[in-house]
């Protein structure tokens, strides 16, 4: 098995996304610094950070033991999840039939169970005008993934059968279930899931990963915050 001796450093601000990379490093047990990325006040548009992550968005690592012994900076969770699953062997199968049913759930979440799931959280929170058609239409769409989601873990505790980076990768996302509109008592088997891996030890300490209370973002309240993070072209 591999093992690092030197930390990898985890570009982080505690989002969903972010702390799919943060539960992730736990779960693996591997030494990690945490770099904030205070996507309130425009970190993630330093050049610094650009030339990590150049969609200046967060998570994103740097191994400074990455192939052949030299150092690798990635960026996008799905692509962070993949890569740290590889090199350590752990949360993601060998049979290529179950890597591919890892793969289908880590890309459902990625291409759309985040990004219907944030359009919600944007239009029904964040929102300056209020867009009835706008809010519908995300609701519904994240009532619609729940439903697929929870079909999927009829039977099952994980979503591909064992712990995986695909529960990794949505369970930031769905602990979010009460913003986003839904009654999770439609959805048992979801709620049995979140449960049970929100309490995975490894999950556990890392979706408690946070920042210091005076750097919390409200956008609910915070207009700079917004413009920052909406505002962009």
């Amino acid at each position: 098995m591999t093992t690092q001796t030197k930390p990898i450093d985890l570009y982080f601000f505690p989002t969903p996304n972010g702390h799919k990379i943060s539960a992730m490093l736990e779960e693996l047990g591997v030494p990690y610094n945490v770099h904030i990325i205070h996507i309130g006040k425009g970190d993630q548009f330093t050049p610094e950070f650009l030339a990590i992550s150049p969609n200046n968005k967060i998570p994103a690592i740097v191994d400074p033991e990455g192939p052949g012994g030299q150092p690798i900076s990635i960026f996008e969770s799905g692509a962070i999840l993949k890569y740290l699953a590889t090199k350590f062997g752990k949360f993601y199968p060998a049979d290529p039939r179950q890597q591919v049913l890892v793969d289908e759930w880590l890309f459902w979440q990625v291409g759309g169970f985040g990004p219907m799931l944030g359009q919600n959280h944007h239009f029904a929170l964040y929102a300056s005008e209020k867009i009835d058609y706008a809010i519908k239409r995300y609701r519904d769409e994240t009532h619609r993934l729940y439903g697929v989601l929870n079909k999927q873990l009829e039977g099952r505790d994980y979503i591909a059968g064992d712990f995986s980076i695909a529960d990794l990768a949505s369970i930031g996302w769905a602990r979010g279930w009460e913003r986003q509109g839904m009654d999770i008592t439609e959805f048992p088997h979801v709620a049995a899931w979140i449960d049970r891996t929100s309490n995975r030890p490894g999950t556990k300490a890392g979706l408690a990963l946070t920042v210091d209370s005076a750097t919390q973002v409200d956008l609910t309240k915070d207009d700079a915050a917004k413009a920052v993070l909406f505002g962009q072209r």
